[in-house]
């Protein structure tokens, strides 16, 4: 049986999700990974309203489609993050508060354990987004870093996340962090780092997605099948390098899109990911839950993107094969 194909919904939070729900249905999507903010899933509201959750369920069902994942990616940068005016123009009115950078961080924080709250309520047990970093903004070092203070970033993320994911534990969730450029955990070091600082505890795992790994020169394959065991969410998106010697892989403070970019993301198929070589991986390490497509392509309108990424998977997703291909030849020599 073929891994479910969900549609990541937080790059269509603009849309209503009744208008969003009738389109994926449509289109051929078995579910939707929702996003906690637009009105796709509303946290505060699926923990104080008794019809809520029941009536987010029948506008699913309506449609054909499941959930098997909630995305909570804004609110969980926050928890780590060195706070800016950036967090304002993502974060929910209460969570921001006046903006004080602890009291936005603890909000925060209390808002990603009321998520795993909201999901258990809901009958989801996996939750994807980001943790945010205290030590992202000291990637290049210079000034020269006091290395200390890097581990003191990772000991940050441990004392915030770790009562975190103690809520996860007590409501049968679990947490995939998107490993990913501005997080704890961004590449194969900065991973190993970030799991053991938290005590490799099983409650929090990965959300993988190769295409954060394209301009790194990362190998999907490689990771995923090094953290096999954490595994827990597969996004689908891709991305392409145009390295030139006159555009660099630090994107030059430019926006998505822009001609000048040394890496953009594209959608799935037409980037540098070897999906092929990710697919073989996720079937040697048995992984068979969603293939959830995040459509972000800036030279393509989302709702042609979003037909063309189901079809490439669909095409392209294929079953792990339950013998050795010479195993036929030798039976019939017996």
């Amino acid at each position: 049986m073929s891994r479910p194909v969900t549609l990541f919904t937080g790059q269509w939070a603009d849309m209503p999700l009744v208008e969003l729900a009738a389109k994926a249905s449509t289109w051929g999507f078995d579910g939707l990974e929702l996003a906690c903010w637009g009105d796709h899933f509303e946290v505060d509201r699926a923990l104080s309203e008794p019809d809520y959750v029941a009536d987010k369920h029948a506008l699913l069902e309506s449609h054909g489609l499941r959930c098997w994942a909630l995305g909570a990616h804004l609110v969980g940068q926050a928890v780590c993050d060195p706070i800016d005016a950036r967090h304002h123009g993502v974060l929910p009115a209460e969570v921001w508060g006046e903006g004080d950078p602890e009291g936005v961080r603890r909000r925060a924080a209390e808002r990603m354990a009321d998520t795993a709250r909201a999901a258990a309520r809901f009958g989801v047990s996996q939750v994807n987004g980001f943790t945010g970093s205290s030590i992202w903004r000291m990637l290049y070092s210079f000034p020269p870093n006091d290395f200390d203070s890097i581990e003191r970033g990772y000991e940050d993320f441990a004392e915030r996340w770790n009562p975190i994911i103690d809520t996860f534990d007590a409501e049968g969730v679990r947490f995939g962090l998107e490993v990913h450029p501005t997080e704890i955990a961004y590449d194969f070091v900065t991973t190993r780092k970030a799991l053991a600082a938290i005590g490799h505890r099983p409650g929090f795992g990965i959300n993988f997605d190769p295409s954060h790994f394209v301009h790194q020169f990362l190998d999907s394959a490689e990771f995923v099948e090094e953290h096999a065991d954490r595994i827990y969410h597969v996004h689908v998106k891709d991305a392409r390098r145009r390295l030139d010697g006159r555009r660099s892989i630090l994107s030059s403070h430019l926006n998505f899109g822009e001609a000048q970019r040394g890496w953009d993301f594209v959608s799935p198929g037409h980037g540098d990911v070897d999906f092929e070589l990710l697919l073989r991986s996720l079937n040697r390490i048995g992984y068979d839950g969603p293939l959830s497509i995040e459509w972000e392509d800036a030279g393509m309108d989302r709702e042609c993107g979003a037909q063309d990424a189901i079809a490439f998977v669909r095409r392209n997703d294929f079953q792990a094969s339950s013998v050795v291909f010479d195993q036929a030849m030798q039976r019939s020599g017996r």
